[in-house]
């Protein structure tokens, strides 16, 4: 589709939640993808660098693709849903063709009295939760970021029970009565321990026997018409079940009735509208990041992330991370830490290069990042010698050739930050 034909019908598409397709010229379905903004996803395809900005594939899909469509939704969480399932249903060739589909994710539940809610990749899926333990399999949602959110926002309005809640039935050595819940706290009237979830609410109480087989699969049975995209029969559900309540005086299960409506009809969904959804026109055109990490021996790991624009340093914008979640001495892991924190900001205005210290390992973490968020920013790494000298930078060629002086300044930034901040850390460590 050219420039021209896209600006005839720019105008009608919405400035809503949604999933868009790319179609040939026989209508064959190209590609699928979600918008937190229909109008300004769907623009973003159509500017003169798009293979830069997102892929050759992309540049090659948007050339071929002879139609546009598209679908509205009510959140960007319905939206998620609806795109995993037209992937499944058209299988777009580009959609696979930009991931290994094995990488994709599923969502999972169980066979099982109290069935389980899981997340699986698809290249794993088979053994973590063999075919015939499985009573619904939903996807593939090609973003795993998003879709653990998704689930976050799905569980705060549908607590279910996932792998580390355990039915009393299957404890072992428990010799009392369930615990009783009160108020904010549980009370132990015997020796079933509620699981953490069960405590911040995200858990029914399958743990505790709080909850009955058949109150617990109306739970599951909700969850399913969701992931099916029956919103709409799930709302006429929950209203005609809030009556039931009510007529019988279960007034305190008519109320959790009426707040998971609302919920329902006024999804929480900011966390989803990641950067996946800015069109180029909000990517800095000269902004450098560079990130490096510091420890020693695996202690007080750091990593901070610089900002080079127009060969000028940036301190205001530089950030620091104290690493959380990778293990010590894992630099690989620590990247990934790092980027996925900083791409989780989407206040921050995206770069036109990321810059890692490093080869092929830290490059391709930090391309398959941006690959899992939809985003396109080329990655640069910078190879140093025995003496931590830059002695090669690997990435496009044209991505590379006239930011050599700005990409070497903003990885030099990246490692005198990063040690310093590792020093200043090691220091209030060393007192505590």
């Amino acid at each position: 589709m050219t420039l021209d034909e896209f600006k005839k019908r720019v105008k009608k598409i919405p400035d809503t939640p949604g999933v868009y397709f790319f179609l040939d010229s026989k209508k064959k379905v190209l590609y699928i993808g979600k918008a937190t903004s229909l109008s300004d996803r769907m623009r973003s395809y159509f500017v003169a660098d798009i293979a830069q900005v997102r892929s050759q594939l992309i540049g090659q899909m948007v050339d071929k693709a002879k139609y546009l469509d598209w679908r509205q939704t009510d959140s960007v969480l319905e939206a998620l849903i609806l795109e995993a399932n037209l992937i499944r249903t058209n299988k777009p060739h580009y959609n696979t063709a930009l991931r290994d589909d094995k990488s994709f994710n599923y969502v999972v539940i169980t066979k099982e009295d109290f069935p389980r809610i899981l997340v699986s990749r698809g290249k794993t899926i088979d053994v973590d939760i063999p075919v015939e333990t499985r009573a619904h399999t939903f996807g593939p949602f090609p973003h795993g970021m998003q879709l653990r959110e998704a689930m976050r926002i799905i569980r705060k309005i549908f607590p279910y029970r996932d792998q580390k809640c355990t039915p009393p039935q299957e404890k072992k050595n428990t010799k009392d009565s369930p615990l009783q819940y009160k108020g904010l706290s549980f009370v132990r009237s015997n020796g079933y321990k509620p699981c953490f979830n069960r405590h911040i609410g995200l858990c029914p109480g399958v743990c505790t026997g709080e909850i009955s087989k058949i109150d617990y699969a109306k739970i599951i049975r909700r969850i399913v018409l969701l992931f099916e995209g029956k919103k709409s029969t799930l709302i006429k559900s929950l209203q005609r079940d809030m009556k039931c309540a009510a007529k019988d005086e279960a007034f305190e299960e008519a109320s959790r009735l009426k707040r998971q409506l609302f919920a329902l009809n006024h999804i929480q969904d900011v966390s989803l509208i990641k950067d996946e959804y800015r069109s180029p026109s909000t990517i800095g055109n000269n902004r450098i990041e560079a990130y490096d990490v510091a420890h020693l021996a695996g202690s007080a790991a750091v990593g901070v992330m610089t900002v080079v624009e127009e060969g000028i340093i940036q301190k205001a914008e530089y950030r620091k991370f104290k690493i959380k979640t990778a293990k010590a001495g894992d630099d690989p892991g620590s990247l990934k830490e790092i980027l996925s924190r900083r791409l989780g900001h989407t206040e921050w205005p995206l770069p036109r290069v990321i810059v890692v210290d490093g080869a092929t390992a830290q490059i391709n973490i930090a391309e398959n990042i941006l690959k899992e968020l939809g985003i396109g920013i080329p990655v640069v790494g910078v190879v140093k010698d025995e003496r931590h000298r830059p002695r090669e930078l690997r990435g496009s060629q044209e991505t590379i050739v006239g930011r050599e002086k700005d990409i070497l300044l903003a990885n030099a930034e990246a490692h005198r930050y990063a040690i310093e901040y590792h020093r200043r850390k090691s220091r209030k460590e060393m007192f505590l």
